[in-house]
């Protein structure tokens, strides 16, 4: 229905030998695609080719039923494959191009670009198809094709990806308003278009230079947000001109002039919300790097301590033992309270001791580490964090002679980290830790399934970049990629450790 509704729409702005100036079906197909992932293609693909059966776009009688059926499905499956480039790119860049909302900025300019270079070997050897001939009118016609989906993108798909979001509660809380933030972006877009009024009525024409500034600078400086419902009220005044009779040039000048404006007022906004992100994420990570030099002083002085106590309680814990074994004939409420004396002293000498090994200076050093053990240890840790989420933690059998050259407590914590990362994302209730050998490499692979993107980063990324940067100082990779179906992997890659017979 939704999608029957949005070619109702896009007939008001089309015509003969031309694609519409205005298709909010693009902007339906990125929301859907964005929101959903690529797998939903096919889906969104059926859907709009029933819907140009319903209005008599395409004649199922007619002997080019099958090459209409193409044209139609052609642009989702590009948009898909756009969707999927973007996303791939993203999760193994480390720009600030790949911090949200930037790469939903991306796809939704180059999604309609590419989808009208799809379009091009058609024009170009089947004319009939398009009802157009001749270089000149196929250009008009592809950039008409770009320009309607680039305003249908931009205009439909920032609403209904909050529209979703909020119906499935996912929906971020808006930011408080400042008066002053308001009354500036205002005051811009009045002075601009004040200044193309005048421009207008001395004669120069209808620039509309000043308007995709004052845009820009609304988006640079309040956002994504305050960027698109800047667009909004300029295709309000726009967008009424065009439904008017008017020569083709003209109409596709002015729906060009409004593409750009939206376009660069879109990604300035988009910019700004991922540079503000990022320095909440500096800031975060400043506080985090305080906080481990603190802790670094606390072990110091931790292990102090324990080295003061670690003799007195181990001489209780003889004590406490040979006790234990003389009164074993004595009275029994003797031998009771003897027996609970030598397990008290002995938990907590070994309690002790573990401390020593943790805080001692020999944990610095990389020793062979059976990697079983490993598991183990990062299983424990990270196995309450994940009940009280709600998550099932599955961890595969490990081949006992698996061995790495590690500093155990900090390739565990890294590996904690991972696991943490895929609790907090995952959409299931499931994730996994396997561990194999491949050739001279031991693989280590954290896996889940995550929730539907919308549009935020669950963390800021720094238990990855931590993650990533005590793998590389035992001689190994970190790789963390997704794919079409939601299924995330982080995959740690460490030198096999061949201990001599």
């Amino acid at each position: 229905m939704l999608f029957w509704a949005a070619h109702q729409i896009a007939a008001e702005w089309g015509g003969q030998g031309y694609y519409s100036l205005l298709y909010p079906a693009a902007g339906l197909r990125m929301a859907l695609l964005w929101q959903r992932g690529p797998r939903l293609t096919i889906g969104i693909a059926i859907a709009e080719v029933l819907v140009q059966v319903s209005t008599g776009v395409i004649d199922p009688t007619s002997a080019g039923f099958a090459t209409q059926v193409i044209g139609v499905v052609r642009p989702p499956l590009v948009y898909g494959l756009v969707v999927l480039l973007v996303r791939r790119i993203t999760d193994r860049a480390e720009t600030s191009l790949t911090v949200p909302p930037m790469p939903l900025g991306l796809a939704s300019v180059a999604a309609p670009i590419a989808a009208a270079v799809s379009a091009l070997p058609w024009s170009v050897l089947r004319p009939e198809l398009t009802g157009v001939s001749g270089m000149r009118e196929i250009i008009a016609s592809l950039t008409s094709f770009v320009v309607g989906d680039l305003l249908g993108v931009l205009l439909l798909t920032p609403p209904v990806l909050w529209l979703i979001d909020l119906s499935s509660g996912t929906a971020s809380r808006p930011h408080r308003i400042k008066a002053a933030a308001v009354m500036e972006a205002v005051l811009v877009l009045a002075a601009a278009f004040a200044i193309e009024a005048m421009l207008v009525a001395i004669g120069l024409g209808t620039p509309y230079t000043p308007v995709l500034l004052s845009v820009a600078w609304i988006g640079l400086r309040f956002g994504r947000t305050a960027s698109w419902l800047a667009i909004v009220i300029v295709a309000a005044m726009v967008l009424p001109q065009t439904t008017m009779p008017l020569q083709m040039p003209e109409r596709l000048a002015l729906h060009m002039s409004l593409a750009s404006i939206m376009v660069v007022g879109y990604l300035a906004g988009s910019f700004a919300d991922a540079q503000a992100r990022v320095g909440m994420d500096l800031r975060r990570r400043d506080r985090l790097l305080f906080q481990a030099e603190r802790l670094k002083t606390l072990r110091a002085m931790s292990v102090a301590v324990i080295h003061e106590i670690s003799q007195p309680l181990s001489t209780l814990a003889i004590e406490a033992k040979h006790l234990h074994e003389i009164t074993v004939s004595a009275d029994p409420e003797i031998a009771r309270t003897a027996a609970l004396i030598d397990r008290k002293a002995a938990a907590l000498s070994t309690l002790v001791r573990r401390l020593r090994r943790f805080g001692g200076r020999a944990v610095d050093e990389p020793t062979p580490l059976p990697l079983v053990t490993l598991i183990d240890t990062v299983a424990a840790l990270a196995r309450p964090e994940a009940t009280a989420q709600r998550v099932e933690l599955f961890v595969d059998a490990i081949d006992p002679d698996l061995i790495v050259l590690a500093q155990e407590v900090e390739l565990a914590q890294a590996i904690v980290n991972l696991v943490r990362n895929g609790v907090q994302a995952c959409a299931d209730g499931r994730v996994s830790l396997t561990a194999d050998r491949v050739e001279d490499r031991i693989r280590i692979i954290v896996a889940n399934r995550r929730r539907p993107d919308t549009g935020r980063q669950a963390g800021m990324g720094v238990g990855l970049l931590v993650a990533r940067a005590i793998v590389e100082s035992h001689g190994g990779s970190l790789v963390r990629a997704g794919d079409a179906f939601g299924q995330t992997r982080a995959t740690i890659s460490l030198p096999v450790h061949e201990v001599a017979l």
